[in-house]
């Protein structure tokens, strides 16, 4: 039995449409009902044939939702909840996608509450955004975190595991605080630094604009990568999660200092013990299935 026959997202971007893409091809029956703020947006997604219906306001969207799901930035959660509560069904449960939940679940909560809430973080994407990004094997082999609320129904919690396990995704269950601390140091802080030693390059002008372009190697060419994510989205995530990342960057600069250390007074078993030991987790996250263990991570080359 489908754990939902009608399912709502709000929000077309790349993560929307991947699940409006996965849920095509996985649950073929469920009807798919879409809204997303834009209105260009919209009229890709009709083209694309997305969804079976495409709504022009988000409360129309949801009038007969068993699962309404909110794809759009973490700072929007709040705003939108708001816009869709007069219409949402009472037995409709409200997740959403956001990176950081603490503040998903108070804004939620706050918006709505007498619905169903059950956020949840599925830890997928791409440096692509827009509806023409999106595929549907991108939950494929990853993890979705479900963080339901301290007295929320265990049941719905339950359906909408289900629902990140049919379109091909492990599942973990967490507290929202705990998912804010993990999140701060497995993806916030490593595309702060990103953004942070891309923003150097480039205001070392005299070099960035021949060298540093010009004989990128593999290190400072994935920095770009993630460093080209959404700007609106990681500006929310970083304001919403600001305690966690804050702790995390505190420790990471307390480590880089050490390094330093080490580097000025040419303590090599210090550093080699580091790398060792940072080679041996990068091996771990191959082992489990997380990335590419080809060499140059899988890259195709004429």
């Amino acid at each position: 039995m489908l754990p939902f026959a009608r399912v709502t997202i709000i929000g077309l971007g790349l993560i929307g449409s991947s699940i409006a893409r996965a849920v095509r091809e996985t649950m073929p029956t469920v009807r798919l009902t879409g809204h997303d703020a834009s209105a260009e947006v919209r009229e890709i997604a009709r083209r694309l044939d997305l969804l079976d219906d495409v709504t022009d306001t988000a409360g129309a969207a949801v009038t007969d939702a068993e699962l309404v799901i909110l794809c759009v930035p973490v700072g929007a959660m709040g705003a939108v909840a708001a816009e869709i509560a007069a219409d949402l069904p009472a037995e409709a449960i409200v997740s959403d996608v956001g990176s950081s939940k603490e503040s998903v679940a108070k804004a939620l909560r706050e918006a709505l509450p007498d619905a169903i809430v059950v956020p949840a973080h599925p830890v997928a994407g791409t440096e692509q955004s827009g509806p023409e990004a999106g595929f549907a094997s991108l939950f494929h082999g990853r993890w979705c975190i479900v963080t339901p609320l301290a007295d929320g129904d265990a049941v719905a919690a339950a359906r909408v595991g289900e629902f990140w396990r049919r379109l091909g995704s492990n599942v973990e269950t967490m507290a929202p605080d705990h998912h804010d601390r993990v999140l701060a140091i497995t993806s916030h802080l490593p595309h702060l630094i990103a953004y942070t030693i891309v923003g150097t390059a480039n205001d070392l002008a005299e070099v960035t604009e021949s060298e540093v372009i010009k004989f990128s190697a593999g290190g400072f060419r994935d920095f770009t990568r993630i460093a080209a994510s959404d700007p609106t989205m990681w500006r929310d995530v970083f304001l919403t999660n600001k305690e966690a990342v804050l702790e995390m960057l505190q420790r990471f600069s307390e480590d880089l200092s050490q390094l330093q250390r080490a580097i000025r007074w040419g303590d090599g078993d210090t550093l080699f013990e580091h790398f060792t030991q940072t080679r041996a987790i990068r091996r771990s996250i191959v082992d489990q299935g997380q990335d590419d263990a080809a060499a140059d991570f899988g890259r195709k080359h004429d």
